[in-house]
C-alpha cells in the first residue's frame, strides 16, 4: 500500500509519526499541510519519492515551487538545502506558493542521464496529479541548488526542446515550466576539467557523466543547460556566492549571458563574499526579489 503521510502543522505539530528535521518548526507556518514520501514513479525506489507542502488554507490551484536538492548528484535528499533557507521558504507559503521536493537518484547507482529523466518524471506526476493536491499545473517553478540548480536548469531549459534521452520511456512529458529559480548551479560543463590528469574521474561531474568533460565534450555539452537556451525559454532568476570555490561564479555568469543573447527574462545576483552554500542566501533582499520575480512570471 503506498505510504501517504498528511500533517498539518500546528506549531508544526504532525498528525502522524514521521522523521522530519528539527528546521520545519522555523521554516514551515501553523497551518503547513505536508503530504511525505509520495512515490512519483510507480516503483519501490527510495529515491523515488516526493513531498508536497500547501500553504496554510490553500484552495484549488496554488502556484507550486518545485525544490531540487544539491549534494554532487550523489548524496543528501530532499529535506537538503532547506536548513539554511527557512525565511525563503516560509515566505513562499505565505504567500500562497505551494513548495514539493524531490528525490532523484544519485550517480553512485545511476549515472547521467538517470537523474534528468527523475526529475521530468517527478514533475510529471505533479502535473497529473495536480487537481488532487490543490496545484495549479499551469504555473509551475523550479528552484535547484548547485547539482539541484543544474538539474533544475536543464530540465527549465530543455522542456521546450524534445530530447528522448531525458525522458522516461522517451516520452516528452505535458508540463511546461513557468520560472527557473537557479542558486549557483553549474551551466558548461565543457568548462570543469582537470588539466593534469583526462582520465581522472574521481570528481563529482565525471562521477555523473561516467567520463572526464574534455575526454567527451559530447556528453559534456548535452548534459549542460546552457546547450539550451533559446527565445522561448522561461525566465531564470539566477543567485550565486561570490566566493564560491565549488561551483565558479563564471558558471552563472555565462548562463546570463546566454539568456541575454536570446532574450529571456532573467537577473543575476552575486551575493558579497558568499560561498557554495549556507545561509547568506536566504538574505531579506534575496528573499525579496526572488518573489517578485515569481509574481511577475508565474500570472
Amino acid at each position: 500500500m503506498t505510504r501517504l503521510f498528511i500533517a498539518i502543522f500546528s506549531v508544526i505539530s504532525f498528525i502522524v509519526s514521521a522523521q522530519v528535521p528539527s528546521f520545519f518548526n522555523e521554516a514551515f507556518p501553523k497551518g503547513t499541510v505536508f503530504y511525505q514520501n509520495i512515490p512519483y514513479a510507480a516503483d519501490t525506489l527510495k529515491k523515488h519519492l516526493l513531498d508536497i507542502y500547501l500553504p496554510p488554507n490553500a484552495s484549488a490551484n496554488a502556484p507550486l515551487v518545485i525544490w531540487i536538492h544539491g549534494g554532487a548528484w550523489n548524496h543528501n535528499d530532499k529535506y537538503a538545502d532547506m536548513g539554511y533557507m527557512t525565511g525563503t521558504i516560509k515566505a513562499l507559503l505565505e504567500k500562497g506558493y505551494a513548495l514539493a521536493s524531490i528525490d532523484y537518484r544519485f550517480s553512485t547507482h545511476a549515472i547521467f542521464p538517470a537523474q534528468i529523466q527523475d526529475c521530468n518524471q517527478a514533475i510529471e506526476f505533479l502535473y497529473a496529479n495536480a487537481a488532487k493536491y490543490k496545484l495549479d499545473k499551469n504555473k509551475f517553478a523550479v528552484m535547484g541548488f548547485s547539482a539541484g540548480g543544474h538539474l533544475g536548469s536543464l530540465l527549465a531549459l530543455s522542456n521546450n526542446n524534445e530530447v528522448p534521452e531525458f525522458y522516461v520511456n522517451k516520452k516528452k512529458p505535458s508540463f511546461r515550466i513557468k520560472v527557473m529559480l537557479d542558486f549557483y548551479g553549474p551551466s558548461d560543463f565543457t568548462l570543469f576539467f582537470a588539466t593534469s590528469d583526462l582520465n581522472n574521474i574521481d570528481n563529482s561531474i565525471a562521477k555523473l557523466l561516467g567520463h572526464t568533460p574534455l575526454l567527451r565534450p559530447d556528453i559534456s555539452k548535452a548534459a549542460s543547460p546552457v546547450t539550451y537556451v533559446d527565445k522561448n525559454d522561461p525566465p531564470v532568476f539566477i543567485v550565486h556566492g561570490e566566493k564560491d570555490q565549488d561551483v565558479p561564479r563564471a558558471q552563472s555568469y555565462l548562463l546570463k549571458s546566454w539568456l541575454d543573447l536570446a532574450g529571456v527574462p532573467n537577473a543575476l545576483t552575486i551575493v558579497k563574499d558568499a560561498p557554495h552554500y549556507g545561509k547568506m542566501f536566504d538574505a531579506e533582499d534575496i528573499r525579496t526579489n526572488l518573489i517578485a520575480f515569481l509574481d511577475k512570471h508565474m500570472k
